[in-house]
């Protein structure tokens, strides 16, 4: 591999004439410029850029630490911090926690080491557990998006998580369900926590009950969802309608009612949280909330970028307002003489769009 002391030798220069050509850090002629490009040229040198940063103590690298790559939220979010912190002259390094504590903090420990001037954190487990970070993360800032931990130290951006529950329950009661259930979250996250707040005030405000048999969890998974959608379906009464706490619990949902041969939404209603470009793909087309994952992100990455930066101000925490989605997944429910249609039922199946 071709060094900077090969360039110069070709072009018949010193290293630091090299070195400014390269770094356009001092004014170098033009024939001395051209000379040195063509020798970077031929011999194909590369600047070592790794290398350049460690002498320096510091490095162009972020970090992104999220807890499921394959959640079409955390999909969107990955690929708008990357673009805005790429026109911004940043790398990213990106870590999937696969929803492990302990490999959170693997990751913030070798981001450390590695140089990393600050982490974008996506965390997955209860906030007492982040208390235990402080050495792991050093000095280095670090600003948490969608489970907000460590408060008074961190910068945090998130979703109005009880308005997100709030707008999708009320859009079912504006049909006159009242036998509404919910696939909630995990309560040791603020989202999940706060989504089952909202459910309940938005029932609360409309003096409709909570049946606790309709109320399920779902571990903001697939498989958990479809469980808890099949037993729901299987209670002496179920629900005429559903709402999903997060968008890979709504596909569980919709693959358990199209096992069942439960229509939607003459059966039964869903609404959730998240949308993502499938929603729009099923029969019926999905009624969701969406969040604002470009301006989320983009508000992410300012504030870590402010922080690297030297501010020094007491931690910021940026709540943003979600967006009701109305497609075709709610409607009426059944008369009570009306029963949900059973497994045997000719009617056709609920399915995805391929």
């Amino acid at each position: 591999m071709a060094t900077m002391k090969d360039v110069a030798r070709l072009a018949e220069v010193s290293v630091a004439t090299v070195s400014a050509v390269l770094s356009g850090s001092t004014y170098v002629s033009p024939d001395l410029t051209a000379r040195v490009r063509s020798a970077v040229k031929t011999l194909g040198y590369a600047p070592n850029t790794i290398a350049s940063s460690l002498k320096k103590g510091t490095t162009k690298l972020l970090g992104l630490v999220v807890p499921d790559i394959t959640n079409p939220f955390f999909t969107e979010l990955v690929h708008c911090i990357q673009k805005r912190a790429h026109a911004l002259g940043y790398s990213v390094l990106l870590f999937d926690s696969d929803r492990d504590f302990e490999q959170e903090r693997a990751y913030l420990r070798m981001l450390r080491a590695h140089l990393a001037v600050g982490t974008i954190l996506c965390a997955s487990a209860p906030e007492r557990s982040y208390d235990e970070l402080r050495s792991d993360s050093g000095f280095m800032p670090i600003v948490v998006v969608d489970h907000v931990v460590l408060s008074n130290e961190w910068d945090s951006v998130a979703l109005d998580n009880m308005g997100a529950a709030r707008l999708a329950v009320e859009h079912i009661l504006k049909f006159g369900h009242k036998r509404i259930a919910i696939i909630a979250g995990p309560t040791y996250l603020v989202p999940g926590r706060d989504r089952l707040r909202g459910f309940e005030h938005a029932l609360a405000a409309a003096n409709v009950p909570v049946v606790p048999e309709y109320v399920r969890q779902g571990a903001f998974g697939e498989p958990e969802a479809y469980q808890a959608a099949l037993e729901l379906m299987d209670l002496p009464e179920p629900p005429s309608a559903i709402f999903v706490a997060n968008n890979q619990m709504l596909i569980g949902t919709m693959r358990a009612l199209a096992e069942k041969r439960v229509a939607c939404p003459e059966d039964v209603s869903v609404t959730a949280i998240d949308d993502f470009p499938w929603a729009s793909a099923f029969s019926p087309a999905l009624t969701t909330v969406r969040q604002p994952v470009d301006s989320m992100a983009q508000a992410a990455l300012r504030m870590l970028i402010e922080r690297i930066n030297g501010d020094d101000r007491s931690p910021r925490h940026m709540v943003f307002s979600p967006e009701l989605v109305v497609r075709q997944s709610c409607k009426s429910p059944p008369s009570r003489g009306d029963s949900v249609v059973s497994s045997a039922s000719p009617v056709v199946s609920v399915t995805a769009g391929q």
